[in-house]
């Protein structure tokens, strides 16, 4: 039913089912218009953060679903969640949300009008775009996402909305993790879209910004070192442990001259993640 690619850090590169993330935009979709419907017939509302990032997460697993099919290029990825910034606007207007954001060292900034039209689109772009890129190991993509969504979760007040899907996704992430399926683009493009989301939806910006600390650091390295000279990160197996010999990105910095297994190389980044991750929870509480 699902294309099989090859686990290239496995002894044989057995063929795993790619693309499984679908079932998390189906499941997650399914979910929000219940909570809708359930919020539409109790109170009635003009907007709905439930159906606004339901609309987000059906537009990531569509463009996901595109690249998986046919290998979007990266100026079509790198603009195409602008798109889902559209629903994000008009919920951000029409609920007057802050305008202002507080960056550590320097302070309370207001950015009026530019909030909605520059820095909302920014951070979905940004957000989808990166944590589509930290992947390439079993149970990367779909670990480290879930730890920044259990973050932002904490201080919510749109917690209800997250509750069902990171359950879902978890369940993903554990068959990922386990090198039995892949989320594909599908799924990390569709949980990036679910992370931005739900920060603006939720006005936890300050928490966003930090928490994907690691995400921005590893697309940074991986472009700097595409654009300066022409080659993409990667790591060698040797049946056992991975290692490189160049830092192109998070995973070969972590590997460099340095073999490690799979799953410590997993098992780091994702500590990195909770420790960006509650540092921003902390700035949260301090904003």
């Amino acid at each position: 039913m699902f294309p099989k690619v090859p686990d290239q850090h496995k002894v044989g590169r057995p063929l795993v089912p790619n693309g499984l993330g679908v079932f998390y935009v189906l499941f997650s979709t399914v979910y929000l218009f219940l909570v809708y419907f359930l919020q539409q017939s109790s109170h009635p509302e003009p907007v709905s953060a439930a159906f606004t990032l339901a609309a987000c997460v059906l537009f990531g697993g569509f463009m996901g679903m595109m690249d998986d099919w046919i290998d979007l290029k990266w100026r079509y990825k790198a603009f195409m969640p602008l798109i889902a910034a559209l629903p994000l606007i008009y919920f951000a207007q029409f609920t007057q949300a802050r305008t202002t954001i507080t960056l550590p060292f320097v302070g309370m900034i207001d950015f009026g009008v530019l909030y909605f039209y520059l820095i909302i689109p920014l951070i979905v772009m940004i957000v989808t775009n990166t944590v589509n890129q930290l992947g390439g190991l079993n149970g990367l993509e779909s670990l480290c996402p879930a730890i920044v969504i259990a973050g932002l979760m904490v201080f919510s007040p749109n917690w209800l909305l997250m509750v069902g899907p990171l359950l879902f996704w978890l369940v993903l992430a554990t068959l990922n993790l386990s090198g039995k399926i892949f989320v594909g683009n599908t799924g990390s493009f569709a949980i990036g879209m679910t992370i931005a989301a739900f920060a603006i939806l939720s006005d936890m910006k300050v928490n966003l910004i930090i928490s994907i600390i690691p995400f921005i650091f590893n697309s940074s390295i991986i472009l700097l070192s595409v654009f300066f000279t022409r080659k993409k990160a990667s790591v060698s197996f040797d049946g056992k442990k991975l290692c490189s010999d160049s830092m192109r990105s998070l995973v070969t910095a972590i590997t460099y001259h340095r073999p490690m297994s799979e799953r410590w190389v997993v098992a780091i980044i994702a500590f990195i993640v909770v420790i960006f991750t509650l540092l921003g929870l902390l700035l949260q509480v301090m904003s």
